[in-house]
């Protein structure tokens, strides 16, 4: 029981590192190889009492320039008391300045024998020797024994391997390492996953020392152990005949060394059985499934807590990708355009989900130009709605809305997995990617515009599926190229083409109109899951003579992102009850030809639809470049309402207050200092 605490507490110790160094991705590898269990500890103080390491906490803290993670404080006090005790063993002669930084440039194996609590005490078959190298070719590593409680610090050059000794000496029957094991981890070298030391140059490399030479039946030992060294250095060796047999004739002439002045001192342990804990101690699974580049991999930001890391590893799920071709591209841009020889604007392919840095504002998704501003209005709400009232734990308002990236990139997967689900009918959705490369070359009349051609696109049937593909994936949306794009394609072929051409009162009708603007229809298939062109609840007969009649379709239901619009206010249209009395109190705002939010933090405004007392709503548009929130009181029954709203000449009223009174329609605004948008 005791090795398994030790193994969670140095996990965690190890965990707390990576994330002070930000290195998410290291993270998630750690997660897929080495999953958290209910041991973990994801509390700083309590990672630091279990280590008893308060004082040195505080002692590093008073420091200038204090160590940010708890493993570079236990391994600066061990460099400085093993400095001290080799000061104290030989003094200062004969002392390399490198020998004197590191506390210790080389390890006679009588001291690591002595220093190491445990590892003269327990049935250890297996030693990790330094060779010892010119100071010239030496460059630092460490080496850290397994069952040891202190770390020991050695000087190993690029070529110089970590060599593995039995006890019983060099058997015959000795073989490779598990090529299985060593094969999986190779290839995660190759792909960066498993990081090691930098290998020192290739001028310094091709420097050999003289040695004797090796009998057979060492040599074999030294392959395996070349092996190793190489797995630890970064660089894949599979083949031991290629190594150069100066390089093995020296670490054979060690070898012979160590044969008589270390083993013996050692009591005995089977090969066999060692080569067993070392096959089981160290499992490699397969991670070619794994999609690191694009994890979504909490980050520590405060001084206590470890909670905000990632406790589970992401499951992998292998789905099949299926590559656009020039059929469904062209079906597409009919339903988006009206014409397969347009092509996406330069504002819509450089549109994506990025996140403001302005203090206040980090939930607000940043408009570069106008175009999509129906897109990113939608996603902007729904994205609210997860910050809001499902994600955030805290009852300040402050707190829920000064959101750290790691939570509003998750909100942002979940709200595009919520838009996404509704489209497809809450049965299949299907989420597109962009693959980086062109997947069909057009012919006849198809105009190329460089972002339907690379897009591949994957369907799912579950929501958890589509929420683990999108974790995937987010990244493309809230920072690749083509995000907004992705995101309306996604939306298409969730809901399938013919589909939306029958939701649609004209089945001709587009997605994007005149000037790259979202259509009606496009909103009501973000916020509803249905690209409807009205915005009245149900739908409507009109009367067309002779029997005959027009069917004008509208919401169907109550909605959970609301919509409010200035058409209203000049009745051109009426917005029923399911799009302006929504389930969260948050409002797309269609006004001026531009779409942006409203919402009021206080859910209980989305269930008391006959308010009396005042209450503020915010409204965030992502295009305005805000500098600082917006806030409006609303009095909603205000005495002085009607009267001011009669001698008020409609045309200094703000707009957004116009369409604030669609809803509320005695409110009187107060822009609490706020210069009013007109």
């Amino acid at each position: 029981m005791m090795g398994k605490d030790v193994e969670e507490v140095s996990a965690s110790l190890v965990r707390e590192y990576l994330s002070r160094k930000g290195l998410k991705k290291t993270i998630a590898c750690m997660d897929e190889e080495l999953p958290r269990t209910n041991l973990s500890i994801s509390n700083r103080s309590d990672l630091r009492k279990i280590l008893h390491l308060e004082g040195l906490y505080k002692k590093n803290k008073a420091e200038e320039h204090p160590l940010k993670s708890m493993l570079e404080i236990i391994v600066k006090d061990r460099m400085t008391e093993s400095g001290k005790t080799k000061a104290r063993r030989h003094g200062d002669s004969q002392a390399h300045p490198l020998e004197q930084t590191t506390s210790s440039s080389s390890i006679d194996m009588e001291s690591l024998l002595c220093d190491s609590p445990r590892l003269s005490e327990t049935n250890v078959s297996q030693v990790i020797v330094p060779y010892q190298t010119p100071p010239e070719k030496q460059c630092k590593s460490f080496a850290i024994h397994p069952e040891s409680e202190r770390s020991v610090y050695c000087s190993l050059s690029s070529q110089d391997s970590l060599l593995t000794v039995s006890k019983e000496g060099f058997p015959a029957e000795k073989k490779a390492v598990d090529t299985d094991s060593q094969q999986n981890r190779s290839s995660r070298i190759r792909r960066g996953i498993m990081a090691g030391p930098i290998a020192s140059s290739s001028q310094e490399s091709n420097r050999r020392r003289p040695a004797r030479k090796a009998s057979p039946s060492v040599i074999a030992t030294v392959e395996d152990c070349r092996e190793a060294a190489n797995w630890t250095n970064g660089v894949n060796t599979t083949n031991t005949k290629s190594i150069p047999s100066a390089s093995i004739e020296r670490e054979s002439s060690m070898l012979s060394n160590l044969h008589t002045g270390i083993i013996e001192r050692s009591g005995h342990e089977r090969t066999s059985d060692v080569k067993h804990r070392l096959k089981n101690s160290a499992p490699s699974p397969k991670l070619d499934g794994l999609h690191v580049l694009e994890m979504v991999l909490d980050d520590i930001e405060n001084e206590d807590s470890l909670c905000d890391v990632s406790r589970t590893p992401m499951p992998e799920l292998s789905l099949d990708k299926t590559p656009m071709d020039q059929m469904t591209a062209t079906a597409l841009k009919e339903i988006i355009f009206g014409s397969s020889m347009a092509c996406f604007t330069e504002e819509w392919k450089r549109q994506n989900f990025t996140f403001s840095d302005t203090p206040g504002l980090k939930y607000g998704i940043v408009q570069k130009k106008g175009g999509p501003c129906g897109v990113l209005a939608a996603v902007q709400a729904c994205v609210l709605q997860k910050i809001l009232f499902e994600e955030s734990s805290s009852d300040s308002l402050d707190e829920r809305l000064e959101v750290s990236n790691v939570l509003r990139t998750k909100c942002l997967s979940l709200a595009l997995a919520d838009i996404l689900w509704r489209a497809g009918n809450m049965k299949r959705a299907t989420i597109a990617v962009n693959s980086g490369r062109s997947l069909f070359t057009p012919v006849g009349r198809y105009k190329s515009d460089g972002v339907l051609e690379m897009i591949t696109y994957v369907t799912v049937e579950t929501l958890d599926d589509l929420t683990l593909v999108l974790e995937q994936h987010v990244r493309q949306y809230e920072s690749g190229p083509f995000g907004c794009i992705l995101l309306t394609v996604s939306a298409i072929l969730s809901r399938t083409i013919a589909t939306i051409q029958s939701d649609m009162d004209v089945p001709s009708s587009t997605l994007i109109g005149a000037h790259g603007y979202c259509t009606q229809e496009l909103v009501n298939l973000l916020l509803c899951g249905r690209a409807v062109s009205n915005v009245f609840d149900d739908e409507m007969k009109l009367d067309s003579g002779n029997g005959n009649f027009t069917l004008l379709k509208g919401i169907k239901a109550r909605c959970n992102i609301g919509l409010l619009s200035l058409f209203e206010h000049y009745n051109i249209c009426k917005v029923g009850s399911h799009l302006k009395a929504p389930k969260f109190p948050i409002w797309v705002v269609c006004s001026e030809s531009h779409f942006s939010v409203l919402f009021c933090p206080s859910e209980d405004l989305a269930t008391d639809h006959c308010r009396e007392e005042e209450f503020d709503l915010y409204y965030y548009d992502g295009l305005a470049n805000q500098q600082e929130p917006i806030r409006l009181t609303v009095y909603p029954h205000s005495a002085a309402s009607a009267a001011q709203n009669d001698n008020t000449d409609s045309d200094l009223i703000p707009p957004l207050e116009l369409c604030i009174r669609t809803k509320w329609r005695k409110a009187v605004v107060s822009w609490n200092n706020t210069e009013p948008i007109l």
